[in-house]
């Protein structure tokens, strides 16, 4: 098994048919299922190539997956960051067990 974890920014207010909750259901409905924390932004930081550190807001949104496949999940990355207005995507897999 495999846990995706996603960051997705958050821009602006949120609404029920906004980019997150059509993410969310995205990913209901091709994986049965999903955890969204997005009662309370993460808050991002990074220095950007002029050396001047950056702010932004982000929920993460998590899938379990039997299997993973990785060309999908690159495709749906270019399509995230379509949606989100994003260069790319921070998008991690990793392995995991469920007890």
């Amino acid at each position: 098994m495999h846990l995706i974890q996603l960051l997705l920014p958050v821009k602006g207010e949120q609404h029920a048919d906004g980019p997150i909750a059509q993410t969310r259901q995205e990913l209901v409905d091709r994986f049965q299922g999903v955890t969204a924390y997005i009662r309370a932004p993460a808050r991002g930081a990074w220095v950007d190539p002029a050396g001047d550190e950056q702010h932004d807001d982000v929920v993460m949104v998590e899938v379990v997956v039997e299997e993973f496949d990785r060309e999908w999940w690159q495709r749906y990355s270019r399509q995230l960051a379509a949606r989100f207005d994003e260069e790319a995507m921070h998008i991690r897999v990793m392995p995991v067990e469920l007890l």
